[in-house]
């Protein structure tokens, strides 16, 4: 048995992890777009490394755009077989696909018109609406905590990993060689006390193990609850300076955290009165299945159920739909707030609303989540002064700030107790996984004091075989 590591690999984006048995089954862990990564982002978004055709399974821990976002031309490319995820993961996979097809399209037309005007050969889109359709038709809902076989010798189980909606770590039973392997994928694991899911889950003993170690190198310390955070920055902006708070978050997670904090401040009776937008289509629609699903909240959302019927809405929230009314609120010079995708800034209205309003001093961008460093996200996050948007050069006069116990990601306190449950000299290796390579460095250390001996950080397309 072996395992090959095609995307997330020293780096954060492009979750693909392959399972190879000797008998050739072939598993795939997740399938995630590259984003962020400057400009071999693209060649690596074309290219998977390995034959879709070839691929038997694909597993889903969760439906980031980071994991599931290449589905669709891994299905156009060959792939036929199931899409095992939970519920909520489907439903939140459908639109999220269908609209990475639509910008992949209308990217593709913008780079051609240009392209057609220096007599340079046409791009095709990474992928369409009826690819995303076609790989829809595969997917196959799995339960938590259901044993189920995928093949005579190959069975795994979610688990909630309590990072967004219907994510989950991936436990498999592999019988081969008159031998059993228990190999765990953490998928992203997620906070212990967060605003609306409950705690990642324990799980059974793994011989090896796939982490997850965004934030290997880091403890998530803010002073004081998020609300009050939220609170400050909005005060300091909108009442004082009279000006915008504009916040980057990513459709599904990040915007219904950052909803029901503002409406916790309206229950309250502290929330600031201006306007409050999320512009972003996407995540209207994201919004409504978190709605549909409270089986996921944890008992401080269904403490708040029982006083307010919506706890992502409040008085002066108004979801932007068109592009005219997003173009709109760049000459509405009023004090509001501006929810909008992508997290990471590198795509999306947001991008639209940072370019028009960072010259701005009156202006504070935000930062509510990860971002990749070479991210336009990144890049404000560090504190640079220059930027390049939409190919132009701008300089920073808006404040930048950032609330980094907002994140989904756990830290290192947090995934090591997501380990907790695991004898680690039972443990035959572990590798880290979707973590920048000086994190997971840092992360290893960390590991080793608990009784890891054996901890892996493959690199891009690196395959190691299994004893």
């Amino acid at each position: 048995m072996e395992i090959t590591f095609h995307g997330a690999a020293r780096n954060v984006t492009g979750s693909k992890h392959i399972i190879k048995l000797n008998n050739g089954t072939t598993i795939l862990l997740d399938c995630g777009m590259f984003q962020g990564l400057g400009e071999q982002t693209e060649d690596m978004n074309e290219h998977f490394g390995f034959n879709p055709k070839k691929v038997d399974h694909l597993i889903l821990s969760h439906a980031h755009i980071d994991h599931c976002g290449l589905i669709p031309r891994l299905v156009a490319e060959g792939f036929n077989g199931h899409i095992y995820c939970t519920a909520p993961t489907m439903d939140l996979a459908r639109i999220l696909m269908m609209d990475s097809a639509k910008i992949q399209t209308q990217d593709a037309e913008y780079s051609n018109k240009h392209r057609a005007r220096k007599g340079l050969p046409l791009l095709e889109a990474l992928y369409t609406e009826e690819d995303a359709m076609e790989a829809l038709r595969l997917f196959k809902i799995v339960d938590y905590h259901q044993d189920y076989a995928i093949t005579p010798d190959v069975k795994f189980r979610f688990t909630d990993a309590g990072h967004i909606l219907g994510s989950a770590a991936v436990h498999l039973t592999i019988k081969e060689d008159n031998k059993e392997t228990r190999i765990t994928f953490s998928g992203d694991v997620g906070r212990y006390g967060d605003l609306l899911l409950k705690s990642p889950q324990t799980f059974s003993q793994a011989d090896y193990i796939l982490l997850e170690s965004t934030y290997g190198d880091t403890l998530h310390k803010d002073v004081g609850p998020i609300e009050d955070a939220l609170l400050e920055v909005i005060k300091q902006t909108c009442e004082v300076k009279k000006g915008k708070v504009i916040i980057p978050a990513f459709s599904v997670g990040r915007t219904q955290e950052l909803l029901y904090a503002l409406n916790a401040l309206e229950l309250r009776g502290v929330l600031p009165q201006v306007p409050y937008y999320v512009d972003s289509p996407l995540s209207d629609k994201a919004t409504q299945i978190v709605k549909n699903h409270p089986e996921v909240y944890n008992k401080d959302v269904k403490a708040v159920l029982k006083v307010d019927a919506d706890p992502f809405g409040f008085k002066g929230l108004k979801f932007i739909q068109s592009t005219a009314e997003s173009i709109a609120l760049n000459d509405d010079v009023r004090p509001c707030v501006i929810i909008s995708s992508s997290g990471m800034a590198e795509a999306g209205r947001v991008k639209h609303h940072i370019k028009n309003n960072i010259a701005d001093p009156k202006t504070t961008i935000l930062m509510v989540g990860y971002a990749e460093p070479n991210s336009l996200g990144g890049r404000l996050a560090r504190g640079e002064k220059e930027v390049h948007i939409f190919g132009e050069q701008y300089h920073v006069n808006a404040e930048v700030r950032s609330i980094k116990s907002m994140s989904a990601h756990g830290d290192y306190d947090d995934l090591l107790h997501f380990l907790s449950c695991q004898d680690p000299k039972k443990v035959k290796k572990l590798f880290l996984v979707h973590g920048e390579y000086e994190v997971q460095q840092h992360f290893s250390g960390k590991l080793k004091e608990k009784g890891f001996a054996d901890i892996g950080i493959p690199y891009q397309h690196q395959k190691i075989v299994l004893e």
